[in-house]
């Protein structure tokens, strides 16, 4: 009886592991791109890990990363990416 509840403990954990999930999920379709105003900019970034962020900034503001806490924003005019 034990043997029984151990094997199909097994093939449920095997069932389940990441890889499998993985496989079972749709391919993700591109996102839409930001509409922008005539006075705003479209800013990119692709931090080392692969991932990849897209927002909005005014044309005058820097578009601002930081790759230790994964995070973008639109810098000052007069301070920059501080």
């Amino acid at each position: 009886m034990m043997r029984m509840f151990t094997s199909l403990a097994l093939a449920a954990a095997l069932c389940l592991s990441p890889a499998a999930l993985q496989a079972q999920q749709p391919p993700k379709a591109k996102a839409a791109a930001p509409k922008v105003a005539k006075d705003e900019k479209v800013c990119r970034y692709k931090f080392p890990t692969g991932e990849s962020r897209v927002w909005v900034c005014k044309k005058v503001e820097p578009c601002c990363a930081w790759d230790a806490i994964k995070y973008v924003k639109c810098g000052s005019t007069i301070t920059g990416c501080l």
